[in-house]
């Protein structure tokens, strides 16, 4: 068991680490039942493993790097079984400007890529873009006003 926490400890030490996949790497390394347990809670207590570290770096890394929106980094946080109270703690290290500039840069870009497309196909193609990257609605809706007005 000493062993198979040595490289728990390193695999969490790597990069954060949520219990889902903590889990799957105890199954891995062989840990069955209690074992499992008792692994998990003993990284827990010696700071490797915390799921709210995990959702800020999750949420902050998904964000900056990907430019997912808030939507589709819940859903994944969701998929990876953490906690609602650490998915929104995650969500609260977005800061909204960058968030809104993120946005508007997207949907410019994809506006531009459509300039041979009508208005309305235009619209509706660059909607479906941000949708499928995880941002909401009624912002893009707002961010598509914005650009269309720009535009005309």
């Amino acid at each position: 068991m000493e062993k198979e926490l040595e490289m728990l400890r390193r695999y969490c030490a790597y990069q954060e680490r949520c219990h889902q996949e903590v889990k799957y790497k105890c199954l891995e390394l062989g840990l069955r039942g209690d074992a499992v347990d008792e692994a998990i809670a003993e990284l827990i207590a010696d700071n490797f493993l915390n799921e709210e570290r995990y959702a800020k770096a999750f949420a902050g890394g998904k964000f900056r790097i990907k430019q997912w929106g808030r939507n589709k980094i819940k859903a994944e946080l969701k998929q990876k079984q953490v906690s609602d109270y650490c998915i929104r703690k995650g969500l609260a290290e977005i800061d909204g400007d960058d968030y809104y500039a993120a946005l508007l840069k997207l949907a410019d870009r994809k506006w531009q890529s459509l300039d041979r497309e009508t208005a309305l196909k235009r619209r509706y193609k660059t909607m479906q873009h941000l949708l499928q990257r995880g941002f909401e609605s009624s912002l893009i809706n707002d961010v598509l006003e914005e650009i269309a007005n720009n535009d005309a």
